[in-house]
């Protein structure tokens, strides 16, 4: 059961993350990006008078038919992008052992993504889920709708506290009809579970990125003796004698196995990830992801010009 936050430390969270989220995604705007941005694909504008050049792909038909002369439809670029946040509230995001929770990191990066979206008009939305789609937040634009969609990651109580990696991603495709840029945002604490086939699936809808969320104190058992454990998603308690090597082999065995899953899922789908750990700054990891990709997805490409431009002013500022 999670501990319940106090409205004073719950805006003071809000607040900070809010803070250095929008100090990531501003500096890029002042001036290094315009209107010319890409947009995610084309979308009908008008029908005009074919002209000699045109496309003869681009005839419509049924204005041709019509008025007994060629037409041909005209496109433009789309501007806005819709991009949706898939944040794992399950029980094992409440971990965190270097200062802050996996939960709390969940937040921050979401965050960062969605004020990075919102600075160019772009809608966000939103998906907390579990082994259940605990809450679904359509996808808008502004300031309002940003502190809203934070507060919720971080005070948003589950009714369930396990994991299901294929339901936020059925359920985005069903809500979600057009194309968009998804973050995956978990732990991917999903024990002997094969989800590279959701993954693909989703990955020909939108263009789909998985962000892995970590804590270093899972990766490794402290040599504590006998201790007691509790599962946080299953409610699963156990004893365990935590300076016994051949247990301790084993726990790291099967971290590191749950580490490859994601990777090769990943892989297999087709979907470009990262790992972050909660001691760990974040943005480094995220401008090397998008810095790989522009091409593909447009509102990366002014995340990434944004996340290192912040970085490098904030490392470079005198203290």
């Amino acid at each position: 059961m999670r501990p319940k936050q106090q409205p004073i430390d719950l805006l003071r969270k809000v607040r900070r993350i809010e803070i250095k989220a929008r100090g990531l995604s501003e500096q890029v705007f002042a001036g290094q990006y315009h209107s010319a941005f890409r947009g995610r694909g084309m979308a009908f504008s008008e029908v005009r008078n074919y002209q000699v050049g045109d496309d003869v792909r681009d005839l419509d038909w049924n204005v041709t038919a019509r008025y007994a002369h060629p037409f041909v439809k005209v496109f433009e670029e789309e501007r806005e992008l819709t991009v949706m946040l898939l944040v794992d509230m399950s029980g094992s995001s409440d971990f965190g052992t270097r200062g802050q929770t996996k939960r709390e990191l969940n937040a921050e990066i979401a965050a960062t993504l969605a004020c990075s979206a919102s600075q160019n008009n772009d809608k966000v939305g939103a998906i907390l889920f579990t082994d259940r789609v605990e809450r679904f937040i359509p996808p808008r634009s502004g300031r309002k709708h940003i502190l809203y969609l934070l507060r919720e990651l971080l005070s948003f109580e589950p009714q369930s506290q396990h994991t299901d990696l294929s339901v936020p991603l059925t359920y985005l495709s069903k809500v979600i009809k057009r194309r968009s840029t998804a973050f995956l945002i978990s732990d991917f604490y999903q024990w002997d579970v094969d989800y590279s086939l959701p993954l693909s699936l989703s990955a020909r809808r939108h263009d789909l990125i998985a962000i892995r969320t970590f804590d270093e104190g899972a990766r490794t058992l402290p040599s504590l003796g006998l201790a007691h454990f509790l599962d946080a998603e299953t409610g699963e308690e156990r004893w365990v004698d935590t300076s016994s090597h051949r247990v301790a082999r084993a726990w790291a065995e099967q971290v590191a196995e749950q580490e490859a899953r994601f990777h090769n899922s990943c892989l297999r789908a087709g979907v470009d990830h990262i790992a972050v750990a909660t001691n760990e700054d974040y943005v480094p990891a995220l401008s090397k992801l998008f810095g790989r990709r522009p091409s593909r997805c447009p509102i990366l490409l002014r995340i990434a010009h944004a996340s290192f431009s912040f970085h490098y002013c904030y490392s470079s500022s005198p203290s």
